[in-house]
């Protein structure tokens, strides 16, 4: 006999962009017609990949594509995946929250979710009756509730707000007594998403310690989602990764920890011009980026100790190019892990350009580039007034190559798997 908590069978979720249900009345009767003669759907032959990335032809789109998956009793697996792959979707087919178009899933025991801010709560009941409605949702009775009251009200840190309506409860406030709720009753199964980052420091520090202690001493099973490669890492003993509605990959939650940051920051970048999984108005868009040594001439990569200029141009709706000024430009640089390195920004130094057109050249110069060598990733933004024009996460990679950084004679270099990321100048006196 299998020890499993959850099962999930061949699972697929399949949605039409833009409509409910076909989104015709001649296609929703083809679709029942062929249910009722036990036909497959008609509907599920046709669809493309779930790549947001990416203008696809057809209407219809997998959120998720043929899901195989068993879950331990006791294990608390991590979810891992960029934006839009399809993480909170299986959440919310494990929470019966919306069906599969196809499979299924078998379960054993109680499931507790906490997938937004609110979820279950009914916004006109004070947080005591709350407490009491998830209970009873759960299958407790009132006497059982009662018990673990107190220990719900004093996790949660809203004592004093605990009979006034949610609704007049903060985000952060809402995921605490959600969390505490979910963790507290006693449900077999915990499904969390990425709620907790709404909490304060203090808060996720106790929820990531709650649920480490709900699996490890109760033997209870906890499903994670979150973008935060620390706490996956810290909290559970074993992660998938999904792309694009697939299930890629399973194994050690450090191993898969390692596996998505590395496709993450693929090589084979979409070019900056044609990115569609951009924020902001679009009024002013990142058309490129280059790099060049400090004569303008272009580098493939850049040299420790060398000056590096990063040089941005941008296409400008006409109409708003003088409205929208001044313009203020950030280079974020991470490493691998996603850990920010450094903010290159044009406001720090009261440098942000004004008149914004197609034919601007912006370029930030970096003296002495104090980058160790090795693999770096870009995130591109610009704003004015406070409001996003651009955003593009992962916006391009380069390399930096060793350098003699402090112009020595000496042989040895600072290298970037022994001393860090960065090199600083510096000076070494010996005095009596």
């Amino acid at each position: 006999m299998s020890d499993y908590a959850i099962k999930i069978n061949n699972v697929s979720k399949q949605y039409r962009l833009g409509v409910v249900g076909t989104g015709t009345l001649s296609h929703d009767i083809k679709r029942k017609w062929a249910l009722i003669r036990g036909k497959e759907d008609p509907y599920l032959k046709i669809g493309e990949t779930n790549d947001r990335a990416v203008k696809n032809n057809s209407d219809y789109v997998w959120a998720l594509k043929d899901i195989n998956l068993e879950v331990k009793h006791g294990e608390v697996l991590g979810l891992i995946g960029k934006n839009g792959a399809g993480k909170s979707t299986l959440l919310k087919i494990l929470s019966k929250v919306t069906g599969p178009t196809k499979g299924s899933i078998d379960y054993k025991g109680r499931i507790a979710s906490l997938l937004e801010v609110g979820t279950g709560f009914h916004q006109e009941l004070t947080g005591r009756e709350n407490i009491y409605l998830n209970g009873a949702i759960l299958g407790m009775r009132k006497h059982e509730i009662a018990k673990k009251l107190d220990e719900i009200v004093d996790f949660s840190g809203c004592e004093r707000y605990i009979d006034t309506p949610v609704k007049r409860y903060s985000s952060g406030m809402m995921v605490r007594l959600g969390f505490a709720v979910a963790a507290f009753l006693e449900p077999e199964i915990l499904v969390v998403d990425e709620v907790l980052a709404v909490g304060d420091a203090e808060f996720q520090k106790k929820a990531i310690g709650k649920m480490q202690d709900v699996s490890k001493n109760d033997g209870r099973t906890v499903l994670f989602v979150s973008h935060n490669m620390a706490a996956i890492k810290t909290l559970c003993t074993s992660a998938v990764l999904i792309e694009n509605g697939v299930l890629s990959f399973k194994g050690d939650a450090t191993e898969v920890v390692e596996k998505y940051l590395k496709s993450n920051y693929s090589t084979n970048q979409v070019p900056i011009s044609q990115r569609l999984d951009r924020k902001g108005n679009g009024y002013i868009k990142f058309d490129s980026l280059m790099l060049q040594d400090k004569n303008g001439v272009q580098l493939l990569y850049g040299t420790t100790g060398k000056d590096l200029q990063f040089q941005v141009k941008f296409k400008v709706l006409e109409r708003q190019a003088t409205k929208l000024v001044p313009l203020e430009i950030g280079i974020i640089i991470r490493d691998y892990q996603g850990t920010i390195i450094t903010t290159l920004a044009s406001f720090f130094t009261n440098e942000s350009p004004k008149g914004i057109d197609n034919n601007s050249h912006i370029t930030c110069t970096v003296p002495n580039l104090p980058l160790l060598e090795g693999q770096y990733y870009i995130d591109l933004w610009c704003a004015t007034s406070s409001e996003t024009q651009d955003a593009i996460e992962n916006a391009a990679i380069f390399h930096v190559e060793a350098g003699n950084y402090f112009n020595s004679t000496h042989a040895w270099q600072p290298r970037s798997d022994r001393h860090g990321k960065v090199v600083m100048k510096q000076k070494w006196n010996i005095s009596d």
